[in-house]
């Protein structure tokens, strides 16, 4: 099968073009810059030139893939809601090169977009656009209305090696600017988590399924870790100061950062791992944090 893959040479993208390889697939990759092009030759992906901001420029590649993984982003969060709603155009651009063909199209969602007390489960679907996230999905719901074959992966956090701009990475630098690393109020909010490689196998099972259309998968092999022990294990890794903020001080430390760092998203992906037979396997969040991954030796 020839994979066409946007966000081919991102932190996961990377890994699902690896994946999608060793399984015997072909990967069309996505570049925009000489960079990016010289990263997908050297994993021995094809390279196609197009830009997510001009959503047209990926409709060649769409026409000549058997199925597409979409998980390129623009990650310019002072204009996240523009961003979120170009993503649901890139969704719909390509949706429409796909009407009329049984190819899969296989989208990147969140499990933090889904407002919800207790477990978050694939039935679960995001109400309103409080959270500019949700576009996403409504996209993917309005191609799939059109005959399209559609599945949505969401994401929790995501950690491995090679993590630059996730969350992980971001608290380490608030903790190393501010000199302590913080949780909000108790601490008691969790997040949900998986390995990089994990999602990546899973991303490589959905486009290999003879899904329903309109499908949820949830990538998640922890359901819920309290943020307090991950501000816990930082603090420690660094050897700094751990400390609660209040809620109305909590914007003072993690500025922007704020409504990530309170956010509850406990999910399951019992249902997930059921219907593809996805078992994670890779190191657990809190012992990749305490490795080297994280923290290199000096």
């Amino acid at each position: 099968m020839k994979v066409f893959v946007t966000g081919a040479t991102g932190f996961v993208g990377s890994a699902v073009v690896k994946e999608l390889q060793s399984a015997g697939h072909e990967v069309i990759g996505l570049a925009r810059s000489e960079e990016s092009a010289k990263k997908l030759e050297e994993s021995g992906a094809e390279v196609y030139y197009g830009d997510l901001s001009q959503p047209e420029t990926l409709i060649d590649a769409v026409k000549k893939a058997d199925a597409v993984i979409h998980l390129g982003f623009i990650h310019d969060f002072n204009r996240f809601k523009e961003m979120c709603i170009l993503d649901g155009q890139v969704i719909e651009t390509i949706g429409s090169a796909l009407e009329g063909t049984e190819k899969p199209f296989v989208i990147t969602s969140g499990t933090g977009i889904i407002k919800k007390q207790g477990i978050i489960t694939e039935d679960d679907r995001p109400e309103g656009d409080a959270n500019p996230r949700t576009l996403t999905e409504f996209a993917a719901d309005k191609v799939a209305s059109k005959g399209v074959k559609v599945a949505v992966v969401r994401l929790p956090i995501v950690h491995d090696l090679g993590d630059k701009i996730g969350f992980l990475s971001l608290l380490i630098g608030i903790a190393k600017t501010k000199s302590f690393s913080a949780f909000i109020e108790n601490g008691t909010n969790t997040w949900s988590a998986v390995h990089r490689q994990d999602a990546a196998k899973l991303f490589r099972l959905v486009a290999e399924k003879q899904f329903e259309s309109g499908v949820r998968y949830h990538a998640v092999a922890e359901k819920g870790i309290e943020f307090k022990k991950i501000a816990e294990t930082i603090g420690s890794q660094l050897n700094l100061p751990v400390q609660s903020v209040a809620a109305d001080d909590a914007a003072e430390h993690f500025t922007w950062f704020t409504h990530f760092a309170q956010m509850n998203m406990l999910a399951s992906s019992t249902a997930t791992q059921q219907e593809l037979g996805w078992s994670p396997t890779q190191i657990d969040l809190i012992s990749d944090l305490q490795s080297e991954a994280y923290f290199p030796a000096e």
